[in-house]
């Protein structure tokens, strides 16, 4: 696997996020509707695909505790599923619940639904008061510590310094500009903002390939390995391989929420090109 040029995940490649993003959605949920879903759940959600963006997964489970509670009966695994077949995302779960409930239910569900204030409680959770206050530009109406102080860095210092002689690197992620700056700042990886796509940039999110395609061509690219904790990061690759003549390998890191053996499974099951079990593993496998 050579290559010239590598490009990151943030969450679950460079830090761990378990208890810092995924635990925000479980607690958002909790906060605002009394019940949540299980951490293996978020996985569920996750895997069907279209949910880089933690807000939208945030919302489209609160979309399924509102239907149950009008009878949808299928667990969160089943919904998924579901939702992956109907394209994923936030899209894909508004068609599940359009076959699975009778209009007045769906109407009762979205007068319940609030995606702004979803959004809201969890960052705030998540940043913690002066963090919100700093960022968003509000006043907080939880005083905490922000569970971004519980995230721990996966990449050594050593792997960072490898990657960064030896390849031009990016990186692709879900975060907001100012939290990927924060998070690239713990990890030591300073990179031009122009090599760094986020949440901000003006282009589709992931598995859309428009933001790994425009950093090679910023990075000038031949060979370009991306690495990343989800299967939408492996998809992501595909799909810049379908609208562009480079060379795209798609790797596999199971320190997110894809573990063991069931992990690598899953990577193998949408063509990983390579699975490795940290991202410090890369500078060995791509030597």
């Amino acid at each position: 696997m050579q290559v010239d040029t590598i490009v990151l995940d943030i969450d679950g490649v460079l830090v761990d996020v378990a208890d810092s993003y995924r635990r925000a959605i479980l607690e958002t949920l909790d906060r605002t509707y009394g019940e949540t879903i299980g951490r293996d759940d978020v996985q569920s959600f996750k895997d069907a695909g279209g949910f880089n963006d933690d807000w939208e997964l945030t919302h489209a489970a609160a979309l399924h505790l509102l239907a149950r509670r009008e009878g949808y009966g299928n667990p969160v695994d089943r919904f998924t599923d579901a939702v992956a077949a109907s394209g994923g995302g936030l899209e894909g779960t508004h068609a599940v619940l359009a076959d699975a409930l009778d209009p007045d239910a769906r109407e009762r569900v979205h007068a319940e639904w609030d995606p702004d204030a979803l959004t809201d409680t969890f960052q705030q959770l998540y940043l913690g008061a002066e963090l919100y206050r700093d960022l968003e530009g509000g006043a907080p109406d939880i005083e905490t510590a922000g569970f971004i102080h519980d995230e721990t860095v996966l990449a050594a210092p050593e792997t960072v310094e490898a990657l960064t002689e030896r390849y031009a690197v990016g990186v692709v992620t879900g975060r907001p500009e100012a939290e990927a700056a924060l998070a690239l700042d713990r990890v030591g990886l300073d990179l031009p903002d122009e090599h760094v796509v986020t949440m901000d940039s003006p282009v589709a999110g992931k598995p859309d390939p428009e933001g790994i395609v425009g950093l090679a061509e910023r990075l000038d690219a031949e060979r370009l390995a991306f690495a990343g904790d989800t299967l939408d990061d492996v998809r992501t690759v595909h799909n810049a391989r379908e609208v562009d003549d480079r060379t795209y390998f798609g790797i596999g890191v199971l320190t997110g929420g894809l573990t063991g053996e069931s992990g690598r499974s899953a990577f193998e099951r949408v063509d990983a090109d390579a699975v490795v079990e940290s991202v410090d593993e890369l500078p060995d496998l791509l030597e």
